[in-house]
């Protein structure tokens, strides 16, 4: 079985229209709601070949994912945390043996095929700050609590460790850049006009 049978491609993803509201002072809604949509575009380039699942609840969002090949998942609660856990086992009922959960404000990724071929059984994408996690592989059984917020790289290394996991840290500087700052859309070469 090759990689493209047995992992899948998480990818939680807010309304567009709601998403990067921290930038609400440098940018306008229009302009937050095209760069959001952007970046969660490039995810999915980067994704293929791989099927994807975009894990949602706007329904702009989930006609633009099925336009773009990805399956739309839908949590039962909102939050990030709850978003991975639904598109983590939607995989695992799709048969798919491991999931990649990667952030959707990503304005540069390179292939994600690459990440699925990593022999640990969690691989964990650090931003650049080493403090968020941007990508985050993991099997798709197995008792595993997502930690998104502040501090989840060091909680997901602790929460691997402690579910017995092998873990392997990429620094990946195509996916270490999420857009959440000023100074992230500086690093990018995003200009900002409002």
């Amino acid at each position: 079985m090759s990689v493209r049978d047995t992992t899948a491609v998480v990818v939680p993803i807010k309304s567009f229209h709601m998403a990067k509201a921290r930038l609400a002072e440098v940018l306008t809604l229009e302009a937050r709601a095209a760069l959001a949509q952007r970046c969660a575009e490039a995810v999915l380039r980067a994704a293929h070949p791989l099927a994807v699942f975009v894990v949602c609840d706007d329904p702009e969002v989930s006609a633009w994912a099925t336009a773009n090949g990805a399956r739309v998942v839908t949590a039962q609660r909102p939050g990030l945390n709850e978003a991975a856990l639904a598109g983590r086992e939607a995989a695992r009922v799709a048969g798919f043996a491991r999931v990649l959960t990667v952030h959707s404000d990503l304005p540069k990724p390179d292939s994600l095929e690459s990440l699925a071929d990593e022999p640990a059984q969690a691989v964990i994408v650090p931003d650049r700050h080493r403090d968020g996690t941007n990508a985050l592989l993991l099997p798709t059984t197995g008792p595993f609590a997502f930690h998104y917020g502040p501090g989840s790289f060091a909680a997901h290394c602790q929460e691997a460790t402690d579910r017995g996991l092998s873990i392997q840290v990429m620094e990946r500087p195509d996916l270490a850049l999420d857009l959440d700052t000023l100074d992230d859309l500086r690093e990018a070469g995003i200009t900002t006009q409002k």
